[in-house]
C-alpha cells in the first residue's frame, strides 16, 4: 500500500541504505588504515601503547567527520534525485576530491604550521604537495571501497560475466 501511495518510498530507501553502508564501511576502513600507517609517523617511536591507540581512534573520529562532510557536499552539488542509481560516479569523484583536498590542507596545517605530528623518514612524500602518500591514498582507497560496497558496484562480476559470454 505504501509503495502505491508513495511511489518513491521504495526507491527512497535505497539512498538511505547506501548512505548507511558507506558511512559504516568507511568508519571501519579508516580505523584499520589509521592503525596500519602509524609506523610511518614519529609517534610510533615515541608514543606509549595507550597514546598510539588514542591517536588512531582520535584520527578515525576526524576521518568520519571528513567522510560525512565530503559525501554530503558531493551529494548536494552533484547528486540527482535518483541517487545512488543516478550520477553515482560524479558523487564518488567529488567525495574523493573533497577528501583528498581536505587531507592535503590538514597535513600541511598539522605538520608545517602546528607541528602536531610528523612523518618518519620511511613515509613516502608526494613532492609537489609535500604530503604523505599514505594519508592521500587513504582518501582514495577508503571512499572508493566504501562507495562500491554502498551502491552495490561489483566490477569483478561484470568482468567475469563478460569473460564467460565473450
Amino acid at each position: 500500500m505504501t509503495a502505491v501511495m508513495f511511489p518513491c518510498a521504495a526507491e527512497g530507501r535505497n539512498w538511505l541504505i547506501a548512505l548507511r553502508r558507506y558511512l559504516a564501511l568507511a568508519a571501519a576502513a579508516h580505523l584499520f588504515w589509521e592503525f596500519a600507517h602509524l609506523p610511518l609517523y614519529t609517534i610510533w617511536l615515541t608514543g606509549t601503547a595507550g597514546e598510539l591507540v588514542f591517536a588512531a581512534v582520535h584520527c578515525t573520529g576526524g576521518d568520519i567527520l571528513i567522510t560525512r562532510s565530503a559525501l554530503v557536499l558531493a551529494l548536494l552539488l552533484f547528486a540527482a534525485s535518483g541517487w545512488p542509481q543516478a550520477r553515482a560516479g560524479r558523487v564518488l569523484a567529488a567525495a574523493i576530491l573533497f577528501g583528498v583536498g581536505y587531507t592535503i590542507f590538514s597535513e600541511w596545517l598539522n605538520i608545517d604550521v602546528r607541528g602536531a605530528w610528523a612523518y618518519r623518514e620511511m613515509m613516502p612524500v608526494i613532492p609537489l604537495i609535500d604530503a604523505g602518500l599514505s594519508p592521500i591514498m587513504q582518501w582514495v582507497v577508503v571512499p572508493l571501497a566504501a562507495y562500491a560496497y554502498a551502491i552495490g558496484w561489483q566490477p569483478w562480476r561484470r568482468a567475469a560475466g563478460e569473460a564467460a559470454h565473450g
